[in-house]
């Protein structure tokens, strides 16, 4: 269950944090400038790296032990965070970033114990004195790989995410409990990033983002392949980490081969060739999600085989990529002649525009929600009595707040009264479901995957939507952390894991009704939870 929480807490605390900096961005001075290198055309705050990087921080202290590896881990994240955010803050010059990744990674090679001893092609290990400055350039190195491949909305994220899933999968099978929470973690405070990131994005994660995921993958694959499970291959982490690795030595050997500095950035990574061919943002990052994933898919299906099977396959496609790159920039040839918008962007912003899939889903969560109050307080058999006491007050404050409904601290008081009455409904059901139909935890989960899926779909592609950081995101942090300590010593076939995600899914569902600014379906819900509170209060007090 500790997975759940893990995941969830990143993901909260990312989504609360992010607001606040893009806030404080402007006076900060962290904010990415439009250049003829980028491929934006307004300024756009890069700090959603602090989100990422606090969030996976403190879901870590809360849930993971700390060993001697993870503390050094968490050392170099934070000596990352410092200097990436001081980069986003005054563009330092590479050497200065240099100085900030080499102390983060050398803290973690040679006090935290993380190193590569085993490599392909050679059974004996390799020597320490070898093994482990070579580990630490190599996770220097992947840490500039990410870095330099955060160049369009959501990529560098997407990519990582993939490999991040990857290693959790392997190292859960391995019984690798602290890699799988770690990066668990990690992906946690991405998916609260990637609420800010879609195209167009509000926010960029930054150096503080990109050299962190980096460095936290390079860190993974290293655990994952020297310590948890020694019997993969060796190759392995060839496919896991994937194209941003092939990426930045094809680019390193360009600038050499043209006498350029290697360091100073220049438009010819893989998404910038992409778009040169033509290809629009959507179209470049879907060609490079498939690469990613197909690596990825290989990683899983071959994780025993021998280190040349692994290498020839991503050695072979990642020639095929660049041949096929090298042969539309010679050959003229363009993916989208007349400039107009791909096949696949028509279809997205078709898509977005359409109202099944704008005005459909607000619909229903302004439906279903209220209507889930009302149902469900019905339903609901036995309630206790210190539950029907607690219904009565909601209903009261509720009924207060409606008739003086200008008094402005009301607006707190009702979404106390509303998350109140959600988390009491999510409660009930699970605990007194004598008078449920037989078939209601089926219906149960299908209106909450369908609850989720509408919310998603609202938060990030209605644009209407003023889907702000509220209270109610630092409820929900607080709603998650608590539960997750009590877990600690409840039973381990406890629903409380399933409670919390249903609560969550409920919380934002009210939270869309409240922020969308339509008084007449606030309205609604108001009186559909003062109405289930009132129906709980009776049945409570009625109890003998």
């Amino acid at each position: 269950m500790n997975f759940l929480f893990v995941l969830l807490t990143a993901l909260l605390v990312s989504m609360a944090i992010i607001p606040i900096m893009i806030r404080l961005a402007p006076v900060l001075g962290m904010v990415d400038l439009p250049d003829p290198r980028k491929v934006h055309s307004v300024p756009i705050p890069r700090v959603g790296g602090i989100g990422i990087v606090l969030g996976a921080l403190i879901s870590i202290l809360l849930w993971v032990p700390i060993s001697s590896a993870i503390a050094f881990y968490l050392f170099g994240s934070v000596v990352l965070l410092i200097f990436g955010t001081w980069d986003d803050c005054r563009e330092l010059g590479h050497y200065v970033k240099f100085i900030g990744q080499f102390v983060a990674v050398i803290g973690l090679v040679y006090f935290g114990d993380v190193w590569v001893a085993l490599v392909p092609f050679m059974d004996d290990p390799l020597p320490a004195y070898i093994g482990k400055p070579f580990t630490v350039v190599a996770i220097v190195g992947m840490i500039n790989a990410i870095n330099h491949s955060d160049g369009l909305d959501g990529l560098a994220a997407g990519e990582s995410m993939l490999s991040l899933a990857c290693v959790a999968y392997l190292a859960y099978v391995a019984d690798g409990i602290a890699v799988t929470l770690i990066a668990l973690a990690v992906m946690g405070g991405v998916f609260g990033f990637l609420r800010f990131n879609t195209h167009p994005a509000r926010v960029f994660m930054g150096d503080s983002g990109s050299q962190f995921l980096g460095f936290s993958l390079g860190a993974l694959a290293v655990i994952l392949t020297q310590q948890t499970n020694t019997g993969l291959s060796m190759a392995l982490p060839a496919l896991i980490l994937g194209l941003p690795i092939v990426d930045i030595l094809a680019v390193f050997a360009q600038r050499a081969y043209q006498g350029l500095n290697w360091f100073k950035a220049t438009r010819n990574h893989i998404h910038h060739r992409l778009l040169d061919l033509g290809f629009d943002h959507y179209q470049s990052v879907v060609v490079i999600y498939a690469i990613q994933t197909f690596f990825v898919l290989s990683a899983l299906a071959l994780q025993y085989e021998a280190d040349a099977v692994l290498l020839s396959l991503y050695l072979g496609v990642c020639a095929l990529v660049f041949v096929l790159l090298i042969l539309g920039e010679r050959t003229g040839w363009r993916v989208n002649r007349h400039g107009s918008e791909s096949r696949l962007s028509r279809f997205v912003l078709s898509l977005k525009s359409h109202p099944l899939f704008s005005t459909a889903p607000t619909l229903f969560i302004r439906i279903t929600v209220p209507a889930f109050f009302v149902i469900v307080s019905l339903w609901v058999g036995d309630v206790p009595r210190d539950f029907g006491l607690t219904g009565v007050a909601i209903a009261a404050v509720l009924l207060v707040a409606m008739l003086f409904d200008r008094v402005q601290s009301n607006a707190y008081l009702v979404r106390i009264a509303i998350y109140g009455t959600a988390a009491f409904l999510v409660y009930l059901t699970h605990q007194y479901t004598s008078q449920l139909p037989e078939d209601f935890p089926e219906l149960r989960w299908a209106y909450f995957v369908a609850l989720a899926l509408a919310i998603v779909i609202v938060v990030r592609y209605v644009h209407d939507v003023d889907f702000r950081s509220t209270p109610m995101d630092y409820l929900v942090v607080f709603l998650v952390i608590a539960s997750g300590l009590f877990m600690d010593g409840a039973s381990a076939d406890s629903a409380f894991g399933e409670m919390v995600i249903k609560g969550v899914i409920l919380f934002y569902g009210c939270e869309i009704i409240i922020n969308r600014g339509n008084k007449f379906w606030g309205r609604v819900l108001n009186i559909s939870v003062m109405a289930a509170s009132g129906i709980l209060g009776a049945k409570g007090l009625l109890q003998l």
